[in-house]
């Protein structure tokens, strides 16, 4: 049922607006080939062949988006994955070298050439590529998270 899809959600619908106006806004390019209309523009990130996630702001910072191909990748379903700690979505040993990487791009606005491993709920390992991580900010500039997109990984 489509009312029963996750980009229908409106919470979905205003993080989808976010990510793609801050990545055009950080990055200088876009996402997706937006329209005017949010909810299309959500479905089309959602369904996207790129893996797409994101967190908030908290200390611990929370994923709070994932688009299908994440999903996939991390074997997990969108409940699940947007109640995650984003750190756990590296290894214990490259955590340090995630959380150095975030600073960075905090500092940058943006970086667009990390790769790394990452680790999925069933302990599949694989490493992704042409990453590039960004600050999401809201309609007013506000800091809202950080975010990522890759469209290259590979089971180590």
């Amino acid at each position: 049922m489509i009312a029963d899809a996750i980009w229908c959600r409106p919470d979905v619908i205003a993080q989808s607006a976010r990510l793609i106006s801050s990545f055009r806004a950080c990055v200088g390019r876009d996402l997706i080939a937006a329209s005017s209309d949010e909810a299309e523009n959500a479905k089309a990130l959602f369904a996207a062949p790129f893996a797409l996630l994101s967190h908030g702001t908290q200390d611990d910072p929370v994923l709070n988006y994932g688009n299908q191909t994440a999903l996939t990748l991390w074997d997990m379903d969108f409940a699940r994955f947007t109640q995650m700690p984003s750190r756990l979505t590296a290894e214990p040993m490259l955590r340090e070298e995630r959380q150095r990487l975030l600073e960075t791009a905090a500092r940058k606005g943006y970086i667009d050439d990390y790769s790394g491993i990452r680790i999925s709920a069933s302990g599949q390992r694989f490493r992704i590529s042409n990453v590039i991580l960004w600050t999401v900010t809201d309609a007013q500039g506000a800091k809202c998270g950080q975010a990522a997109v890759f469209d290259t990984w590979d089971k180590v």
